[in-house]
């Protein structure tokens, strides 16, 4: 076991054996047949086959752990054998195995341990483990021992473990690391490239390295680089010199991890690699001090400098040679190849230069990195300062085609006709003048020379560069075509800057055109005529201007016309009579042109032209108006002066009445306030001005002010003058009025009760502002006031009650309020600018009390049936309040009779007004259907604004009661005998019918008397016989039902005031057709069931007629029966039909039970009919 504080490193040289063990597995010493030999086995791949250029720790190992190097070394002087070195080292463990044989006798030195410690601690040596029996090795030498023989046969391999701690951390080996590498364009693809300068190790396994720092632009070149497991540095972009020159980039190593005192460490170390980027050529050079200009006069001598060009190689690491070159080889220059100079290399001539631009070509002598020719090019402008090396020369064509490449001329023909007028030209001829030169070197002289020099002059005298030239008749008269049909003159142009070429000469042949011997001649060689401006055309300006010719016939006949030609648009002339006219009158303006010159020229028939000048004056016509200087605005305070003068021209010709000018103001608003000198236009206001006079709420006055001219027409311009007032607090407030009256509604806290109005005059805001204020006088503490402006000047102070405050009429003894608002002018210094105003309030009253009816005091009587029409009876209603509409409501109407209920029947019977007036509204009224009408109403106030508007004492009842009428006649009540049967035999009192009747009138209006108004017996036969005093008529009542009950009397008399008949018809029936029924009851009993005892017996006769008459009861004999029965009543009947016929026992018992005659509707016609007494009866009332 070796055993050290510090990892120990491997001290070179030693074998590496191949192939990697795993961790942890144990070095053996393999014992060979040879005799004294050993094997001893060791990994296989520790060290890079490169001794000295460091060691790479590879990527994919098994797992950290202790592993053994076994290095063999000679030890000089031991027999020849090599010895054996145990270093440990951070490497990866295999499978396979290398023998090594150690033939050492016990005693002798077997092999020898060496260990270093980077830290330079002490090291001392130990082995242990199962196989430390056969060895020993020296604590401080590490020298190995065999302590006894090994036996091959009993142990082949022995194992040596030389256990490890992760004590320290991973060493670079070789520092420091260095590398160069070239840069690498961006636009160059590339594979990734390794920078492998200084190979290194570190001494522990499983170490991982990685960049910790790129130095410069960590940020920006961190990712430029990375590290493979095998320790090559990459690149992992592109590298650009220009832009860094050299990397460092720190390297941090750590290793895997490993047990320290138990506990699991992560060591580390970092090392620097400098890395220097070496520059290539794959830049373009680059021209400096861009851009070049240079000149150089014409015509200098070759070789003559004019300028130097300098370009450098941008890769500065390379730095290649430059050499120069002229693209453009037409133009006069050569280029230095090496130096740059730009030197002329031909004769300059400014004027045949093609180009004053020169391309220039930078190259670098060797090829780039891609194999191209690294250049760049510029552009070099060279000024070529011109020489006045040319003299002006003519050529023959007109200026606009002239082509100055071609030979120039010197040699011209034109024409003219003889005598022609000064200053005309020579006809067909087409000169142009030209010199190359620039400047003022293109500057030269002309004049004529020769033997007709005299006659004719040049124009123009002087040209610069290139003009057209001109032959003019100088002087006509030597013009002659008599004397010399062709005239010849020589144009000189002179370069007076050119002395030693200065000239050249054009030669013109002029021939002349033969006319009559006479031109037409006016009589003056001048005409000053005079037209006005704006002329009508037509206007004749001169009537006739005519020239003589002594020549006959047509060469004697003269025709004028103005020249030049530009003039005939103005003016024109008769052809014949040689009148000058107006042609565009428009065109005359004295104040554009005054004075036109023209020839007027007059040609015979021969064409000879005679010319005369005239001068035409324009007169001024006053067509200009005044121009008003400037424009006038004055600031002024109101109370002061104010002076300004009008200034104004007229384009007009001066000191004419037509450019005089004169002032005055114009009627206007303010035209009274101010005066103005109608010469000199100077203004003034006649008083001090008023801001409060003005309306204007600038407090502007504007006034209009005439410039005029004294010509004929007079023209004239306006200008306003805006003089603006300032405003001066010269003005207190005003009341619109001279007193207020307002009225406000009791409890009304808050409300407002009118607005007083006050003016300020002052027309500014500050200056017209008004607030308003309440004098202190009793009640004033009831009221507040608010200001507000309304307008300019116009101010309202709201008056309201206070809030807090509430009035109550009834509670005032004076029912309004005298106060008096105060008006203050709130920027006057002076408190005394205020006013007062009184006003008075009046406190109105609130309808806020309900009405109260006044109650009847007795009941309300209307008749019935109409007898009474119109008002029945006013009700009265009162409201304590004094403004108020009371009304009167119907709620509802009941209707009684005898104190019960009789529904609606007296709904619409009365009406109630609004005004409380109860009208009866129906004619119907009927106390028989009613006879007390109740009216539930209330009283209304309309003008209720607060409160309860209906009468305070709820709804009140109007009880009307109706009073009866006798209006109703007797009503008899139903009679359900068809007629009555009495016997022959009967007492005077008997009472053979009853009649019944009632009277809807009440009192003695509805009380009922009956009486017999006729009797009349009808016989057998049909004869009526009247009767009188047969039968009477005894009154009687059963509740409200009057009773007639007929007895055959003598008739009593009576009054009846109203009555109602009725008939009833009497039979007589023989006796012996009385039929007696027994009954068991008493008379009363029978009498009270009469009904049920008729309605049985008329049941049982079908449609007989049934008569009876019931008496006291009289004792009977039993009937043949066996029971004892005593008779208590009989009631003596007659069953008779309708028609009179009567049934006897024997017959009745036959019908009785349903069988016999009585079954049909009518009696057997074999029966007896007996006669039948009719009468009539009525009740009546009294």
């Amino acid at each position: 076991m070796v055993s050290s504080t510090s990892r120990p490193t491997l001290s070179p040289p030693c074998h590496v054996l191949k192939n990697p063990v795993p961790a942890g597995t144990a070095w053996s010493l393999v014992l060979a047949h040879q005799p004294g030999s050993a094997e001893v086995t060791a990994p296989a791949e520790s060290l890079l086959p490169q001794w000295g250029l460091g060691w790479l720790v590879g990527a994919g190992y098994s797992a950290p752990g202790a592993h053994s190097l076994v290095c063999a070394h000679r030890l000089a002087g031991r027999m020849g054998w090599p010895s054996l070195v145990v270093l440990p080292f951070l490497l990866a463990a295999g499978e396979d195995f290398a023998q090594l044989t150690l033939p050492v006798p016990p005693g002798q030195e077997a092999f020898q341990l060496t260990a270093i410690d980077i830290d330079g601690d002490p090291l001392t040596y130990s082995i242990s483990g199962e196989d430390a029996f056969y060895f020993s090795v020296n604590a401080q030498t590490g020298v190995v021992t065999l302590k006894n023989s090994l036996d091959r046969e009993v142990s082949r391999k022995l194992a040596i473990i030389v256990d490890d701690r992760n004590d320290n951390a991973p060493v670079f080996q070789y520092l420091p690391y260095e590398a160069s590498i070239p840069e690498v364009p961006p636009w160059v693809p590339q594979s990734p490239r390794v920078a492998r300068q200084g190979c290194w190790v570190a001494p522990v396994a499983w170490v991982w390295m990685s960049p910790a720092q790129v130095i410069p632009n960590n940020e920006s070149n961190y990712w430029l680089f990375y590290i493979l497991p095998n320790g090559s540095v990459v690149l992992n972009g592109s590298l650009d010199y220009a832009k860094n020159t050299f990397y460092q980039i720190k390297i941090l190593a750590k290793d895997g991890g490993g047990l320290l005192h138990n506990v699991m460490v992560f060591q580390n170390s970092s090392a620097y690699l400098s890395l220097t980027i070496i520059d290539m050529p794959n830049l373009d050079p680059r021209f400096l001090n861009e851009p070049y200009s240079g000149s150089v006069p014409e015509n200098c001598d070759l070789g003559t400098s004019v300028l130097t060009v300098t370009a450098m190689d941008r890769d500065t690491g390379v730095n290649d040679e430059i050499f120069y070159n002229i693209t453009n080889t037409s133009i006069p220059f050569a280029i230095n190849a090496t130096t740059g100079t730009i030197t002329v290399s031909a004769p300059l001539d400014r004027e045949q230069l093609p180009s004053e631009e020169v391309l220039l070509e930078a190259y670098e002598k060797n090829l780039d990195i891609y194999g191209n020719v690294a250049q760049a090019s510029t552009l070099v402008t060279i000024t070529v300062i011109d020489v006045n090396d040319n003299k002006p020369q003519f050529y023959n064509c007109s200026l606009q085609s002239c082509n100055f490449s071609t030979d120039a001329q010197s040699n011209f023909t034109g024409s003219i006709v003889e005598h022609s007028s000064s200053r005309l030209p020579v006809s067909n001829l087409n000169i142009v003048a030209h010199d190359p030169d620039k400047g003022i070197n293109s500057n030269y002289k002309l004049y004529l020379q020769g033997p007709n020099a005299n006659a004719f002059t040049v124009s123009p005298t002087s040209i610069t560069g290139t003009g057209e030239v001109q032959i003019l008749v100088q002087d006509p008269a030597a013009v002659d075509y008599e004397i010399s049909h062709v005239m010849v003159v020589q144009i000189v142009a002179n370069d007076t800057g050119n002395p030693t070429d200065c000239c050249s000469t054009a030669t013109v042949t002029i021939d002349l055109i033969d006319s009559n011997d006479h031109i037409p001649e006016f009589p003056q060689s001048i005409y000053y005529l005079s037209v006005m401006e704006n002329s009508p055309d037509g206007t004749i300006i001169s009537p006739n201007i005519t020239a003589y010719d002594p020549d006959s016939g047509v060469l004697g006949q003269i025709t004028y016309q103005l020249l030049p030609e530009s003039i005939r648009n103005t003016f024109m002339v008769n052809a014949t009579t040689g009148a000058v006219l107006v042609r565009n009158g428009s065109l005359l303006d004295r104040e554009t042109r005054s004075i036109y010159y023209a020839n007027l020229q007059a040609k015979d028939g021969g064409n000879l032209v005679g010319t005369t000048v005239l001068e035409i004056t324009v007169l001024d016509d006053n067509d200009n108006p005044p121009i008003v200087i400037g424009s006038y605005f004055i600031s002024v305070e109101e109370g002061m002066n104010v002076s300004t003068q009008i200034q104004a021209i007229d384009n007009d010709e001066p000191d004419n009445p037509n450019s005089q000018v004169g002032f005055k103001i114009l009627p206007g608003p303010f035209s009274n306030n101010f005066t103005i000198d109608a010469a000199t236009g100077e203004m003034h206001s006649k008083e001090p001005l008023d801001r409060e006079a003005l309306e204007d709420e600038r407090g502007q006055m504007v006034v209009t002010v005439e410039v005029y001219d004294h010509g004929v027409p007079q023209l004239s311009t306006l200008v306003n003058v805006t003089i603006t007032v300032g405003d001066v607090n010269d003005n207190a407030p005003v009341f619109l009025n001279q007193s207020y009256e307002f009225s406000v509604f009791e409890d009304s806290p808050g409300a407002l009760v009118g607005e007083v109005e006050a003016t300020d005059a002052d027309r500014t805001e500050i200056n017209s502002r008004i607030s308003f204020l309440l004098e202190r006088r009793s009640g004033s503490s009831n009221f507040l006031i608010r200001s507000s402006r309304l307008q300019a000047g116009l101010y309202a102070g709201q008056l309201t009650v206070d809030p807090d405050i509430s009035l109550d009429y009834e509670a005032l003894q004076e029912k309004f309020f005298s106060l008096v608002v105060v008006a203050e002018n709130t920027a006057a210094y002076d408190v005394g600018d205020n006013a007062s105003v009184p006003v008075v309030v009046h406190i109105l009253d609130v309808n806020d009390e309900p009405p109260i009816i006044q109650l009847v005091s007795q009941d309300i009587h209307v008749s019935e049936n109409g007898t009474q029409q119109g008002l029945v009876v006013t009700l009265v209603a009162s409201d304590p309040d004094t403004n108020h509409s009371l009304v009167f409501e119907e709620l509802g109407v009941t209707c009684f009779k005898d104190g019960s209920s009789a529904g609606d029947v007296c709904w619409d019977w009365f009406l109630l007004a609004p005004n409380g007036s109860v009208l009866v509204n129906s004619s119907d009224i009927d106390y028989e259907l009613c006879d007390t009408v109740v009216l539930t109403l209330r009283a209304e106030d309309l003008y209720t604004e607060k409160g309860n508007r209906y009468s305070q004492n709820g709804n009140e009842t109007l009880r009307i009661l109706i009073t009866d009428v006798n209006d109703n006649a007797p009503v008899f009540l139903p009679v359900t005998e068809t007629f009555v049967v009495v016997p022959e035999i009967s007492p005077v009192d008997l009472q053979v019918a009853v009649v019944r009747a009632t009277d809807a009138d009440s009192g003695q209006g509805g009380a009922i008397s009956f009486s017999i108004i006729s009797v009349v017996l009808v016989e057998d036969n049909g004869v009526s016989r009247p009767f009188e005093n047969l039968f009477k008529l005894v009154t009687t009542t059963e509740k409200d039902i009057y009773i007639g009950s007929i007895q055959p009397v003598q008739a009593g008399k009576g009054t009846k005031p109203s009555w109602g008949p009725a008939l009833g018809r009497i039979f007589t029936v023989d006796q012996s057709y009385r039929v007696r029924l027994q009954f068991t009851t008493t008379v009363d009993e029978v009498q009270s069931n009469i009904q049920s005892i008729k309605a049985g017996a008329l049941q049982a006769m079908g449609k007989w007629t049934l008569g009876w008459r019931v008496s006291p009861c009289i004792p009977l004999t039993p009937c043949l029966c066996s029971c004892r029965v005593v008779a208590k009543s009989v009631m003596e009947a007659y069953f008779v039909y309708s028609n009179g016929t009567a049934l006897d026992v024997n017959q009745l018992s036959m019908c009785v039970p349903g069988q016999g005659p009585c079954t049909g509707t009518g009696a057997h016609p074999d029966w007896p009919i007996h006669s039948c007494l009719l009468f009539p009866w009525q009740a009546h009332t009294v």
